[in-house]
């Protein structure tokens, strides 16, 4: 009797501790939890107060309510127009990217030799530095020394050296073109573990059906990978919108003298006009986190509206 009850009082104490509060969990995940409130999340809530106000980093904060807002939605010009320009750049690379890099994914993914070479190769400029990214367009396009000049008028079709980074939408070809080079490589790997997943059953059951190439891709692996499709569209408008070191260091690092904006402001961008109000023309503290708010609003309008669009319609 006495050993039967120590064995209930033991397993007794076993199911207290079981049942109790698990501490050890929130102990282990306590040092992230703490940093991400120290460094990410502190931040964002501050600058939010901090939009509330008027302050050039030195002073006293002069509370102004929704002022800086207002300021920015009707009497900034500039912001409605580098979100122009962001947009219009958007919609130069953001199709193109797409429809290249599942072109070239479906290409690659029928190799049988070289395959790996020939996706090391093109993944290559998504890993390169922006500012080498900057420094090889602008030698490129540059009116007296670039080579592309050269081979125009090598070739004859122009007298002399074009403008290309002085046009309004040269330029901004230009960047979306830098656009599309660097993220090529990115979209054809991410279609390729698309494509790598679709079960080989399927495209033997189309061929012994009669389907062609062309017929395959259309109606087999493009249906098949719209998730994938709906993915990159979306992570590619959050990242457009947040445009900044291509038109950066293709007017600010290379050409001598810094180029806010580029010709008439037409490579501007918002992230370029936020670092352009809060480091370079002035130090509108207050003023400088409105505007990151209000592309935070777009940033989620936009993913929004584009996953709408994109994503597969349920049926019913």
């Amino acid at each position: 009797m006495k050993a039967q009850s120590t064995a209930v009082k033991t397993s007794g104490a076993l199911g207290g501790r079981r049942g109790g509060p698990r501490m050890w969990p929130y102990l282990f995940s306590l040092p992230f939890v703490l940093a991400y409130a120290a460094f990410q999340l502190y931040p964002v809530v501050y600058s939010f107060v901090l939009s509330l106000h008027d302050w050039n980093g030195i002073g006293a904060k002069t509370y102004i309510g929704f002022r800086n807002y207002a300021d920015l939605l009707t009497r900034d010009p500039l912001f409605f127009k580098s979100l122009w320009n962001t947009l219009i750049m958007m919609l130069m690379s953001i199709p193109v990217t797409l429809i290249l890099g599942v072109l070239l994914a479906y290409w690659t993914f029928q190799l049988n030799k070289g395959r790996k070479l020939f996706q090391t190769v093109n993944f290559l400029p998504y890993i390169t530095t922006p500012v080498a990214i900057g420094f090889i367009f602008s030698y490129l396009f540059d009116w007296q020394t670039g080579l592309i000049n050269l081979v125009v008028v090598k070739l004859g079709w122009a007298s002399e050296g074009v403008y290309w980074l002085q046009g309004e939408w040269t330029s901004r070809m230009i960047i979306a073109l830098m656009v599309v080079w660097r993220n090529l490589g990115y979209f054809m790997v991410i279609y390729i573990a698309g494509m790598t997943a679709i079960p080989q059953d399927v495209y033997e059951a189309a061929k012994i059906d009669g389907s062609t190439g062309f017929h395959t891709f259309t109606r087999i692996t493009m249906p098949l990978l719209r998730n994938i499709s709906v993915f990159l569209v979306v992570t590619s408008v959050i990242n457009g919108l947040q445009l900044f070191d291509e038109p950066k260091l293709l007017y600010g690092g290379w050409s001598g003298s810094a180029q806010v904006g580029g010709p008439d402001n037409t490579a501007l961008t918002v992230i370029w006009k936020f670092v352009d109000e809060l480091f370079i023309s002035g130090t509108r503290f207050g003023y400088s986190s409105a505007i990151a708010y209000a592309l935070f609003v777009l940033i989620v309008l936009f993913s929004v509206v584009s996953y709408k669009i994109t994503a597969p319609k349920e049926e019913k």
